[in-house]
């Protein structure tokens, strides 16, 4: 992987405000408008494309884009600004005094992958080793007025053609919205994702789901929880998944060791980049514990990345992968990603991410920029 030496001469950070088709609701409340950073690094003659996940509400992560855009500015792009670019493990040693933040540290390793990817001619998905042309994907579905909007909204997303349906629950919009659905749907590949809002207290609510044959539940308990998850898992039938409990490869490996879980959701953004992402797989895929890719309403920028990671063999479950019209009318980037016939959408095949940038898209949705040029 370290063929080709680059330097880093130019980051370019943007703050991005796009519009999402429709809004998206969870426990943590209500999405209409996503707000992203993008972050742009350039060589002599190489760009390479990173996405920054957080949003500008702290309510799934401590990060936000006001957090990121500081900690990038401040820190992270001073760090490697001027270095050299002759693999990724060295890359991250730059900044690996920086303790947390590991969404913007995500979205500038996911730079430094599409340079090294297009340098030497591969996708992402060969430089991790990936071994699927397509991967399976679902469509995650958010809280709706009632149960019966709700099943009209899985019925419309069915007829796309997903095969995977998730919804978002809460306290008293859960047993209930899911019962709903699979009396509609008795066949339907369908989970559950509480993010973080309930106790362990609330024990009987998931006990109770048991009988509706659900994929697996994700994070129902504290986002900074191992230890209680492993009391609930062995109280129910149904696969607890684990997502803002896992940070780290080590986090993984506890989780796995205690029973805390026996599914694990892997968003590279929230373990603070691919390569941490690849080492989890690696872990799970060694203790034959499936894993799959989960989304924060990525552009297509993020997108390919996470196809690219889906591509690896322990994905076997359907990500959370959704076509690029599920939430935008325009992206920044291209292709447009699309849903097969099979529920799957095809990996990028081009050097590096594979993508190609909308600059005029890009543009009319920017609403911060800075320039950061290297004096070495």
């Amino acid at each position: 992987m370290n063929n080709v030496i680059v330097k880093i001469e130019e980051i370019v950070l943007r703050h991005v405000v796009m519009r999402l088709v429709e809004p998206f609701v969870t426990s943590f409340g209500i999405t209409n408008d996503r707000s992203c950073v993008i972050v742009e690094m350039k060589t002599a003659d190489i760009t390479g494309y990173g996405e920054c996940v957080a949003k500008s509400y702290p309510g799934y992560s401590y990060e936000t884009t006001g957090t990121a855009w500081h900690i990038l500015s401040d820190f992270l792009v001073p760090a490697v600004l001027g270095k050299d670019l002759t693999d990724i493990e060295t890359f991250v040693k730059n900044y690996s005094h920086i303790k947390g933040h590991p969404m913007a540290k995500a979205s500038l390793e996911m730079a430094a992958w599409d340079i090294l990817g297009k340098s030497q001619n591969k996708s992402l998905s060969e430089l991790f080793g990936g071994m699927k042309k397509s991967v399976e994907v679902g469509v995650s579905v958010g809280i709706q007025l009632s149960s019966e909007a709700l099943v009209e909204r899985v019925v419309r997303y069915i007829d796309d053609g997903y095969r995977r349906i998730k919804i978002k629950i809460k306290p008293g919009r859960d047993f209930l919205d899911l019962k709903a659905i699979r009396n509609t749907f008795p066949e339907i590949l369908l989970q559950a994702d509480a993010n973080s809002a309930y106790r362990l207290s609330d024990s009987e609510v998931f006990l109770s789901m048991d009988e509706l044959n659900l994929l697996l539940i994700e994070q129902p308990l504290a986002e900074d929880d191992i230890y209680e998850h492993s009391f609930l898992q062995k109280q129910i039938k149904t696969s607890i998944c684990l997502d803002e409990s896992i940070l780290s490869v080590s986090h993984a490996k506890a989780a796995l060791d205690l029973g805390s879980c026996r599914i694990i959701n892997i968003k590279a953004p929230r373990v603070g980049g691919l390569l941490e992402a690849v080492k989890i797989h690696d872990e799970c895929y060694k203790r034959d514990v499936p894993v799959w890719s989960g989304g924060m309403l990525e552009t297509n920028i993020g997108r390919a990345s996470n196809l690219a990671l889906a591509s690896l063999a322990g994905f076997i479950l359907p990500s959370d992968i959704s076509a690029s019209s599920r939430y935008y009318e325009e992206d920044i980037a291209w292709p447009n990603f699309v849903l097969n016939r099979d529920s799957t959408i095809n990996v990028p095949s081009e050097p590096g991410l594979g993508i190609e940038i909308n600059h005029k898209n890009l543009d009319s949705f920017t609403v911060k920029k800075e320039v950061f040029r290297s004096n070495r």
